[in-house]
């Protein structure tokens, strides 16, 4: 099993806390794997949340909740936000019962829930996302004189079929596209439909494939929704259900108080390229594609983003326009108001000059130093 970010927290988690960890992220971005690793390791069972019989052991009584947790110092439980009623059982284990719970699944459990503001105070969240670079590198120690060979294919691979897990470990290029079109079509449009009750998957599919054709571009919403003849608002509630369930990373405009900064749209970009290019059924290499700088600004952006989840960093990520058009790519915010400015380009020789208005260090990104920049962020 490759060794991830989220099972360092589960260790760590597992040495002093009590709380109940919830680990977050989407499907098959490996959860479960690890839920099984740990699983073997502690030579304890895993529930699932999905079957109805493990529902069932979870009731708001004592006796059995003390005959869930006897012999037992640690619950793992899959698919938590299958059943959003169990908020108020985790918070009797957690107050009245020595027993520590990691829980694996997706954040909407804080949305189908109705008691889950009960567990102020009882959790930490972290994350399980698809695999990031540093985890691919520190799965794959290279010598060296062959580490630019080894990133040169690397953030090819990852611009073509993405990073989820089972996409990564497979050879065939066929099998990669036969898969994520399966991952697509089973998962991240099925769960949208269960979780929402959503009567429209094909309007879903379109608003998804609208943005995925204006990557690094201001998205309008509106405009999207004149086009595929609906509103505005059932499209900005269709776009948060894709943030909410790591489909779509949102990147807002960074707003001064001075004039010339402007912008009313955001910007969206794909937590995974490969379910961008199933969405566009394009995955040729990127030396034919005229997307090769979007996907690039996109898969910078996305592994920025992975890398904030998988730390927990204290920061916010923003682009910058101003009227004449003069931009920044990518402007990182800490939460001391410490900036730095990020122009990400494919291209090592493209530089342009500084636009940000306040002070702050500046930072170009591109083919030949991407992961030791992604890393220090």
């Amino acid at each position: 099993m490759y060794q991830r970010t989220a099972e360092r927290w589960i260790r760590q988690y597992l040495q002093k806390n009590k709380k109940i960890l919830f680990l977050w992220g989407p499907r098959r971005s490996g959860k479960t794997t690890l839920l099984q690793y740990v699983s073997k390791k502690l030579n304890v069972p895993i529930f699932n949340f999905d079957f109805q019989s493990d529902r069932e052991k979870f009731t708001a009584q004592r006796q059995s909740l003390d005959f869930l947790t006897k012999g037992l110092k640690v619950l793992l439980i899959d698919e938590v936000q299958a059943y959003p009623e169990s908020t108020t059982i985790l918070k009797i284990l957690v107050d009245q019962y020595n027993v520590q719970i990691v829980a694996t699944g997706s954040s909407e459990l804080r949305k189908k829930s109705q008691d889950f503001n009960s567990l102020a105070g009882r959790y930490i969240e972290r994350y399980c996302l698809p695999f990031s670079l540093e985890e691919i590198h520190n799965n794959n120690p290279v010598p060296g004189h062959e580490e630019t060979a080894f990133y040169a294919s690397l953030q090819n691979r990852i611009q073509i079929y993405g990073a989820y897990p089972e996409i990564w470990l497979l050879s065939d290029e066929n099998q990669k596209i036969e898969l994520l079109q399966t991952i697509f079509d089973a998962y991240v449009l099925k769960d949208i439909v269960t979780i929402y009750n959503l009567r429209n998957v094909k309007l879903a599919k379109d608003i998804l494939t609208k943005i995925a054709l204006q990557i690094g571009q201001e998205v309008s919403l509106r405009e999207i929704a004149s086009s595929l003849q609906t509103n505005v608002m059932t499209v900005s509630n269709y776009v948060e259900i894709f943030i909410k369930n790591y489909i779509l990373i949102p990147l807002p405009a960074f707003r001064t108080n001075m004039r010339r900064a402007v912008s009313e749209h955001k910007r969206y970009y794909f937590f995974d390229l490969g379910i961008r290019n199933i969405l566009i059924k394009d995955f040729r290499n990127l030396d034919l594609r005229q997307d090769r700088g979007s996907l690039f600004e996109n898969f910078i952006i996305s592994e920025i983003e992975k890398r904030r989840r998988n730390y927990a960093s204290l920061i916010s990520l923003y682009f910058y326009r101003e009227y004449g058009g003069k931009e920044v790519d990518l402007v990182v915010e800490d939460y001391k108001k410490i900036y730095r400015c990020y122009e990400i380009k494919y291209s090592p020789h493209r530089t342009s000059r500084r636009v940000f208005p306040i002070p702050h260090s500046f930072h170009p990104i591109n083919a030949l130093n991407y992961y030791t920049r992604v890393q220090k962020i």
